[in-house]
Order: structure tokens, then C-alpha cells, then sequence
């Protein structure tokens, strides 16, 4: 489009301010305000004719339009939206003028930046992201070109949201009548793979931001950076001079599978302003334990009780998200010397029905009769104990699938029972395995469904062999190998991995049925010490065996399986 030209008989053509595939930007004058002010004029042009495609393209237009609108109305830092309009087959958009700069100027190629510089950056853009996040907006497009620092009061203001470009992406689909997002939008680099074939999530989001962090304290462009050949995921620590609380942060918004990334960003917000995140964030590096740590011993003082905040869902028979309920606990923390913490869940007295309805697909006889049982209060593991956790007790790492915040495994009982005993010398609580009353009580979490999430549950929520089902829900992932703890959603009393991963032993000998029980929340002791029972499946097994009722046992003696792990419960007091 020539400089001098003028739309609508209003907006003047100045000069181009950029050119691509989805159309060009220029910088005009608006004639009919007294100033002329400056504005830009955004020009989309479909690369297609087809009559049976451009009303839809119109329609998804304004509709785009119309959202952008509303978001310039919520905040300052996302453009005013001042028209709109079509002549022909053309789109135009007329959007405010920010002077300034993009901040490509700031992250220069080689220039590593400070971490308190970062922090800043990241939560400028996410205090902008957060507005379109709320309105379930995704930008598509977030890189250091499209960040302008304003002039005048030295914020991020975030440009050229890439929804408007589906208008080309769908007429360049040659698939008129549908609307739903086929072709990439996005940046090479910025753009997580869920985006690069076609199904961009607000999390996708997320991981462009994060590349944006890690670009500013390595001084590389994403695509320079290596990538785990096993996971995908980035590496790029050993580039940057960063702390452990900022490096999780990023390595979280940044995973490759997007359920393990925050899910938008108030949450990374939450993490940065340096409250409670409802879950944890990976650690590649192990950290190097060579011997038994010491442990500052907690109290029960308030001071050491914090208030954490999660998110849990519930899904239908086919796995779909239905309902996302906000929900808080009481978490009491172990601090050891080496920065690894031991978070205990304060769960509440109740009553409920353990075991399994006969109506319950997968169910087994050892889950009846079904009883109720009242559970007195007590402390339970946030997650499994980690490698981290035991190598800081136990001083070796017996696992076979390495990493510090997995689960550890190929414990045996006796393994478990021992670290029990030398966490509550150290700390002067009593620490120890749950019975198994206590464990399915602190799973179900008040649910009498077959999972926590209700009726079902995916791949995208456990991690167990996803290539079976237990419903209506589609085939997912066998990851064939224990995760992280903590990067699936929790249940309502916010206790992470109680379905799948790796079993979980009990204090309980082993019993075939529940046929005179304990009726109190105590752990099933009759001298039967050869063998002592299972709970809440592992990686390896199917849907059918990762239920809140599924039992099953294992030897106790030097039995050591890298399905296996455990977690620990206390009863939060000082008894020794």
C-alpha cells in the first residue's frame, strides 16, 4: 500500500511498518481527530476468491475483531481496537499507536541478562497476558517482537495477537465451512508443538513466555538451544547464572507436554509474586547427596503451616473436563539443610464408605465388604517421598528412573519402614507408613467415584498405561517410565499422584478381604508379616488398576520393583 493513500477517507497511509504471510502494518494518521493523531493500520488480505469461504473468513473476522476490542477496553497494555471494517475481500484493522520499542532492542544475541531484569520482564508480559487469559484468549504470537516497551511509562505492551491470522489459515486450508484451526500460527522457537500442529491451549501461551525468560538470561535464541533427545524439553541452565526458584519456573512453563505446564498465566503470577503454587516444578539437576542431611527440625507453630492453594477437575465418562473447582490445605513443611523440603497435607477427621460398589468396572473381591470407617486427623505426604527426599534421609538413590523429583523406587517395605524411622529420630514427630483405611480416605477426598476426577481418568491427568481405557475416553500416553510428582492435578484435600505412578505401601498386613477390618482409621495388624498391601497403581498398569479401591500386595522382605514407592503420614505432633 503507497505512503499517502487514505482509507475510508479517514486513515492516511505514512509508511509500512512490516510485512508477512498474514498480511502487512502500517503507521497512519487518523485525519478526522483534530491532532491527526498516529495510529496502525493492520491490512489482512485472504488468499483466496472462493465465495463459499469469505463469509466465513467475514465472520471470523469480526468475531476476532470484537474480542480484541473488549481486551483494549480491559487494559493498558494490550492496544486499543478503534476499527475495524472490510472493502472487498480486504480486512483492515485499526488499532492505537504505541510509541516505543520492541524489546528485541533489549534482548540482544550474547547479551545475558540479570535475573531481577527477567523477573520484571516476565511479570509485565503476564499482567498483560492475564486479561486475555481470563477471557479464554489465546495470543498465538508472543516473542520479543511483539513486546513493545512504551515510551511513557516503560511497561509491556503486548501486540499483534495472531487470532486475526486464522483468516488466512483458513482460506489457504482449501476446506470451506470450517472454522476450527488446522495450520500453525505462531513463531518458530516460541511456538510449543501442541500450537505447531494446530491446537494452540492458553498453556501455549505460557511456554512462549517462558522461552522469552530464558532467551533474556542465556543470550540464546530458543531454536540455539539443545533439547533433551528422551523428553523434548529444553536445556538451558547450565547457560544462565539463575536461581533454583526462577529456573523451576521456567522449566515449568516450558515442559513439551502442556499438561505439565502452568495453566495460564495467573498462575505463573502466583509462582513469580512468590506464593503458593498448588504444584511443584521439575528439577533435571540432581542434586549431589552423598550422605544423611541434617534437618532443621519444624514445629507445629503456625509459622510453620501455610495455606496452599490448587486447582482440582472432574471429568465425564469420555475424560472430558466438566467442572474446575478452587480448593486450599493446611501444609506443614520439613526444611532440610539442602534446600529439599518434606510437605505434610493436614487431612481433616471424616467418615467414609471404603471399598468398591459391584457395580464399580475392574472392581475386585479383596475391595468388599465395602464399611465405613472414621478417620481421625492426620498428616499425609503432599506427594510419593522423592529420590531427593530419601537420598537426603538414606544417602543413596536406588531408583531406576532417575531424577529428584520423581518417586523413588525399588524400596521394599522393610526400605520404607526404615526411612520412616529415621525421619521421625531426626524430627521428633512419628512418622510412618498409612494404614490402608487412611490412604484410600486421603484419596477419594470425600469422591465416591472410581477416581478422584470421577467417573474416568486420561492420560493428561495420571500416569499409567493410557493405551487402555476404563470408559468413554479416548486412547492416550504409556509414558513406560515413572514422572515428576506433582505435575498432574491433585485431589480436593491436595494430595498429588494418589492414581498411578507407582504403588504405595502400606503399614497394613496383607488381608484378602475386609471381612473384620479395623473401623478406625488404624493400620490391620495380626503378626501376618510375610506380605503387606499395595494402593493406587503404578505407570505400568492399566486404568482398571490405578482406582481408589484397587489393593494388592507385595512381599515384604527384599522385594524391590520400579513400580513401587511410598508416602509417609505423621500425626503432626512432637512424641519423641
Amino acid at each position: 500500500m503507497q505512503s499517502g493513500k487514505i482509507l475510508r477517507q479517514r486513515y492516511k497511509i505514512i509508511d509500512t511498518l512490516g510485512s508477512g504471510g498474514f498480511g502487512d502494518t502500517y503507521l497512519a494518521q487518523d485525519l478526522d481527530l483534530p491532532k491527526k493523531p498516529k495510529c496502525v493500520v493492520k491490512h489482512l488480505s485472504p488468499k483466496t476468491s472462493d465465495p463459499a469461504v469469505l463469509p466465513i473468513a467475514q465472520k471470523l473476522f469480526d468475531r476476532e475483531a470484537e474480542a480484541l476490542y473488549e481486551l483494549g477496553k480491559d487494559s493498558d497494555q494490550i492496544p486499543k481496537l478503534f476499527a475495524h471494517f472490510q472493502e472487498g475481500t480486504e480486512f483492515y484493522l485499526v488499532q492505537e499507536y504505541i510509541e516505543g520499542q520492541d524489546i528485541s532492542k533489549e534482548l540482544t544475541r550474547g547479551k545475558k541478562l540479570s535475573e531481577s531484569y527477567t523477573i520484571a520482564l516476565l511479570k509485565g508480559i503476564l499482567s498483560a497476558l492475564a486479561v486475555a487469559h481470563k477471557n479464554n484468549i489465546i495470543h498465538r504470537d508472543i516473542k520479543p517482537q511483539n513486546l513493545m516497551r512504551r515510551k511513557s511509562d516503560n511497561k509491556i505492551v503486548l501486540i499483534d495477537f495472531g487470532a486475526v491470522k486464522e483468516i488466512n489459515v483458513l482460506t489457504t486450508a482449501n476446506q470451506p465451512g470450517k472454522t476450527t484451526l488446522t495450520v500453525a500460527v505462531g513463531t518458530p522457537g516460541y511456538m510449543p508443538s501442541e500450537q505447531a500442529i494446530g491446537k494452540p491451549k492458553l498453556s501455549s501461551d505460557i511456554y512462549a513466555v517462558g522461552m522469552v525468560g530464558i532467551k533474556a538470561l542465556t543470550g540464546k535464541d530458543p531454536h540455539n538451544l539443545p533439547t533433551d533427545t528422551k523428553t523434548g524439553n529444553i536445556i538451558w541452565r547450565n547457560e544462565a547464572q539463575v536461581t533454583n526458584h526462577l529456573a523451576n519456573i521456567l522449566d515449568r512453563m516450558v515442559h513439551e507436554y502442556f499438561p505439565q505446564r502452568y495453566e495460564n498465566s495467573t498462575e505463573v503470577l502466583e509462582a513469580l509474586g512468590l506464593t503458593t503454587s498448588p504444584q511443584p516444578t521439575p528439577t533435571p539437576t540432581p542434586i549431589p547427596v552423598t550422605k544423611p542431611a541434617k534437618i532443621v527440625l519444624a514445629s507445629t507453630s503456625n509459622a510453620n503451616i501455610s495455606i496452599q492453594k490448587f486447582k482440582t477437575v472432574t471429568v465425564n465418562t469420555r475424560g472430558e473436563i466438566i467442572s474446575r473447582s478452587p480448593g486450599q490445605a493446611e501444609v506443614m513443611t520439613e526444611n532440610f539443610d539442602n534446600g529439599v523440603t518434606l510437605e505434610m497435607v493436614k487431612i481433616p477427621t471424616g467418615r467414609f464408605l471404603m471399598g468398591s460398589p459391584e457395580t464399580e468396572t475392574g472392581r475386585e473381591n479383596n475391595e468388599s465388604p465395602q464399611h465405613y470407617v472414621d478417620v481421625p486427623e492426620f498428616f499425609m505426604g503432599k506427594y510419593p517421598v522423592t529420590q531427593a527426599q530419601w537420598q537426603a534421609i538414606m544417602g543413596n538413590n536406588p531408583s531406576r528412573f532417575k531424577g529428584v523429583r520423581r518417586p523413588v523406587e525399588n524400596v521394599s517395605w522393610n526400605n520404607a519402614t526404615e526411612y520412616c524411622q529415621k525421619l521421625s529420630q531426626i524430627t521428633g514427630k512419628k512418622y510412618s507408613l498409612p494404614s490402608e483405611s487412611q490412604w484410600e480416605y486421603a484419596c477419594r477426598a470425600r469422591t465416591t467415584t472410581p477416581f478422584y476426577f470421577g467417573k474416568t481418568i486420561t492420560s493428561e491427568l495420571a500416569n499409567y498405561r493410557g493405551t487402555f481405557t476404563y470408559a468413554d475416553e479416548p486412547k492416550g500416553k504409556y509414558r513406560q517410565e515413572t514422572t515428576d510428582v506433582g505435575i498432574f492435578p491433585p485431589n480436593a484435600f491436595g494430595l498429588y499422584d494418589m492414581h498411578g505412578n507407582v504403588w504405595e505401601l502400606c503399614a497394613d498386613d496383607w488381608h484378602n478381604n475386609y471381612n473384620g477390618a479395623p473401623k478406625d482409621g488404624s493400620a490391620w495388624l495380626d503378626e501376618n508379616e510375610n506380605r503387606s498391601a499395595l494402593r493406587g497403581g503404578s505407570w505400568l498398569y492399566n486404568p482398571n488398576d490405578c482406582r481408589s479401591a484397587i489393593r494388592d500386595f507385595n512381599f515384604r522382605r527384599d522385594k524391590h520393583f520400579d513400580i513401587i514407592g511410598f508416602r509417609v503420614v505423621c500425626d503432626g505432633g512432637r512424641t519423641l
